[in-house]
């Protein structure tokens, strides 16, 4: 059946993807999309020409005033990104991510409309640590390392209690959350506004915790987005990839096709509904091994520069849990991380990229948030 679905931050790396899913079921699909500077050079060239675009901020007054009449489903992606620049740009991304989703939220609860279901994009970063386990004490939620165990480079998390090092394993929905960035509060802020004013106002609300996203249309130019889509910049520009600590911390990558199926999903059944969801694969993958593979697809010859330093706000293992998804939305990774790496250089190689990283990085050692 045909919707009107409103997406957020729809010009956007996952919001494009998404759009032009939802036109290939048939939806009629309205944007709104600020065309951030920081990651849009100029208006991308995939826009989908059947989808109806407002190029404006979220928080523009007056901006939804009267414009959900007739959507029925409303995707938020729109969000300012990056955990190292949130740091010191907070009234920036608080702003954006807290301040654009409440005006959103406020027009749901002021206008008439008729939306039926709200999305909105959260994020692994509001675990903090992932999840872990003690060979002595079984499960463990630990605390964040502490600037001492960094300053000595010992990279590991440890129980607390026995101090013994720690195994991690995948992370459910259930693990208390441990927010350590300005970019993590902002992204738990957009989740716990948009479950509990759905619930208030009887709207069907799935907060959607993407993992370690990637796949064509990352803004290789912006230095504060996903490592893959630095690292792709760092080697096209003919410089290392560069990898805190020692390169054994770990993620969970999910391909951008497996997101957008996940939303798909979330749009079209209930059984996640008023729940918070992981989107991910399930399986962790090191920093270290994410800088090889790219290297040796783009058949170069550096080698990744391994920093033994330590970046304020990162964690060292954090993967997904996906049997909640599994069994609430029936989602099932597609994309291999070899497939989908493939499928991301041969995106890259005909893309320009500028490579902003030492910007990057020099703004974070002057700020004080890099250590070692």
């Amino acid at each position: 059946m045909t919707k009107r679905i409103l997406v957020t931050g729809g010009a956007g790396f996952i919001g494009s993807h998404l759009v032009d899913a939802l036109v290939a079921q048939g939806h009629r699909v309205d944007v709104i999309d600020n065309l951030e500077p920081q990651v849009h050079k100029a208006k991308p060239d995939y826009l989908n020409a059947k989808a109806h675009y407002a190029f404006q901020d979220v928080r523009d007054p007056d901006l939804f005033d009267g414009a959900l009449g007739d959507v029925e489903v409303v995707v938020h992606l729109a969000a300012m990104v990056g955990v190292g620049q949130s740091m010191y740009q907070v009234t920036r991304y608080v702003d954006a991510n807290v301040g654009g989703t409440a005006r959103l939220l406020q027009a749901l609860v002021e206008w008439k409309h008729g939306v039926k279901k709200l999305l909105v994009a959260s994020s692994m970063s509001i675990y903090g640590e992932g999840a872990y386990t003690c060979p002595t004490h079984g499960p463990v939620a630990p605390p964040l390392r502490d600037a001492a165990q960094l300053a000595r480079k010992d990279w590991g998390t440890h129980c607390p209690d026995c101090g013994t090092s720690l195994a991690p394993v995948a992370t459910p929905e259930t693990k208390p959350l441990q927010t350590n960035s300005v970019y993590a509060v902002t992204k738990r802020d957009q989740e716990e506004l948009c479950l509990i004013t759905g619930r208030a106002y009887g709207i069907p609300t799935v907060a959607l915790r993407f993992f370690n996203v990637y796949g064509p249309r990352q803004s290789l130019d912006n230095p504060y987005t996903g490592v893959a889509a630095i690292f792709q910049s760092r080697i096209k520009n003919g410089q290392p990839p560069v990898v805190f600590e020692d390169g054994d911390q770990s993620r969970d990558f999910v391909s951008v096709h497996d997101v957008v199926r996940s939303c798909l999903l979330a749009i079209e059944a209930g059984g996640a509904d008023y729940r918070a969801v992981n989107v991910g694969t399930g399986t962790a993958t090191s920093i270290l091994d994410v800088a090889q593979v790219l290297l040796r697809l783009y058949r170069s010859p550096l080698r990744p520069s391994i920093e033994n330093r330590f970046r304020a706000g990162d964690v060292r293992h954090c993967f997904a849990d996906i049997s909640l998804a599994r069994r609430l939305l029936s989602y099932k990774p597609a994309i291999s991380f070899g497939d989908g790496m493939r499928e991301l250089v041969e995106w890259g190689q005909k893309t320009s990229a500028r490579d902003g990283f030492t910007q990057a990085y020099d703004e974070l050692n002057k700020k004080g948030l890099l250590e070692g």
